[in-house]
Order: C-alpha cells, then sequence, then structure tokens
C-alpha cells in the first residue's frame, strides 16, 4: 500500500463565482509537487493570480512565490489560531483564542497591526512563544485586509474548502483502498466536477462590484480571470 497526498485547489472567477481549478495526486507534500501541480493549472490557462489562502505548508509557500509571481500569500487564521493555541496550557487556550480572534476583528490593516502589536506585550512575559509566533506571522495572517473588506471573511481562511473537503473524505473513506492513482481521479473528478456545476449555477460567492476592486487595483496588474486560489490536500491510499 501506498499513501499518496490528493492536491485540490479552488479559485474565484472575474465576475465572483467559485470555481474548481485542479486536482492532482502526489507521492509527499513537498515543493516540486506543489510546483508541478500549480504549472499544470498556470499551463491550462490560470495566470495573475493575486491571492494564495492555505494552511502552512512551506513546500506550498515556496512554489507559490515561484509559480505564481506576484501573488499575495494568506495564512489560514483558523489553523494558525489552533497552532497558537496549541502552545499554551489548556485553562488558558480560550484567553489567548480570543486575544488571537480579536485582532482578525479590527476593520482595517492598521488598527489590526496596532491590536496585534498590543497583543505581543500583553502576552509576551507569560507566552514568549505566543508572542513570537505573532510577530512572525504578521504579514502572512493580515494579508487579505489588503483586498476588499466584503471578501475578508471568505479569504482570511480555508473554510470555504471546509465542506468541500469533508465530502472528498467521506467518499475516500467509502472505498477505502484504492487499486491505482486513475482509480482515485475519477471519482474525486466526478465529485469536484459536480461541485463546479454547483456553484456555476448558484449565489456569487463574490460580487462583480466588489471584484472590480481587485480585477482593477489603484497599482496597474494584468487582468486575473482567477484572483483568489485555495489550496488543500487530503490523503489516499493506493494498494
Amino acid at each position: 500500500m501506498v499513501g499518496m497526498a490528493l492536491m485540490i485547489a479552488v479559485g474565484v472567477t472575474e465576475d465572483g463565482q467559485r470555481t474548481v481549478l485542479g486536482v492532482e495526486l502526489g507521492c509527499t507534500e513537498d515543493g516540486e509537487h506543489w510546483r508541478s501541480f500549480l504549472r499544470s493549472l498556470r499551463a491550462r490557462g490560470l495566470c495573475g493570480v493575486r491571492l494564495v489562502v492555505s494552511d502552512s505548508h512551506q513546500g506550498l509557500i515556496g512554489a507559490v512565490r515561484s509559480e505564481c509571481v506576484g501573488a499575495v500569500w494568506q495564512r489560514c487564521t483558523v489553523h494558525f489560531t489552533r497552532n497558537v493555541v496549541a502552545q499554551v496550557p489548556k485553562h488558558d487556550q480560550p484567553a489567548i483564542s480570543a486575544v488571537v480572534r480579536q485582532i482578525f476583528a479590527q476593520p482595517d490593516r492598521q488598527t489590526a497591526h496596532e491590536q496585534l502589536s498590543r497583543s505581543i506585550v500583553m502576552v509576551q512575559e507569560r507566552f514568549p512563544r505566543v508572542a513570537d509566533m505573532l510577530a512572525e506571522a504578521e504579514p502572512d495572517i493580515l494579508a487579505h485586509m489588503d483586498f476588499p473588506a466584503p471578501h475578508w471573511c471568505q479569504i482570511r481562511s480555508t473554510n470555504s474548502l471546509e465542506r468541500l473537503n469533508r465530502e472528498v473524505a467521506r467518499r475516500i473513506d467509502v472505498v477505502g483502498i484504492f487499486p491505482n492513482r486513475a482509480s482515485v481521479l475519477r471519482l474525486i473528478g466526478a465529485l469536484l466536477a459536480e461541485q463546479d456545476d454547483e456553484w456555476a449555477t448558484s449565489r456569487r460567492y463574490f460580487s462583480i462590484e466588489s471584484m472590480a476592486a481587485v480585477i482593477t487595483p489603484s497599482v496597474p496588474a494584468p487582468v486575473d480571470p482567477t484572483p483568489t486560489l485555495s489550496a488543500d490536500t487530503r490523503e489516499v491510499v493506493l494498494g
């Protein structure tokens, strides 16, 4: 039996609709497999990506910087908060979680920066590791605030992928072990195609008006058919 990583990417088109960009299998989640995946998306027409949202996979981060030149990386704030909370004793976790959430509740990036600075001072003495994590992650966890405010809730985390990931995981668990790579891609590809069709006929994820600020920002940039890309992985077993 061989365990493999299932890579899924979802984007938002210039008219505000979500779409499945692609799916691929890799032996690992290292940088080369992520780069290969992103290259395959580019070969199929992906260009000018403005923002990539993901968990802190080092291989993916490096791949984004090399293959999506000009894109900003947003670290999933949900996963980041969990990682921070895990650094403190259980009875302190609710308080630390509230401290981190307060940063993301600010109305703009400047006040978020100020709140983050206050939070660092607040936790520095008791939890220096938490203070260091906040300071190091600031550019990545606040990147979403450079985009239209109506988009913030959706683009500051990978939550938009979670429902889809749960269904993918459920289908994988039903089969258990796949005979080969092609069988995985047939099953998951059909599921993703069904989801893509549903998104195409449902309410826009972002309004056309709010997308205009992304497509035509104050600083000139290439027109982008897929301005936001979210990526995640699931493990499958071949046998």
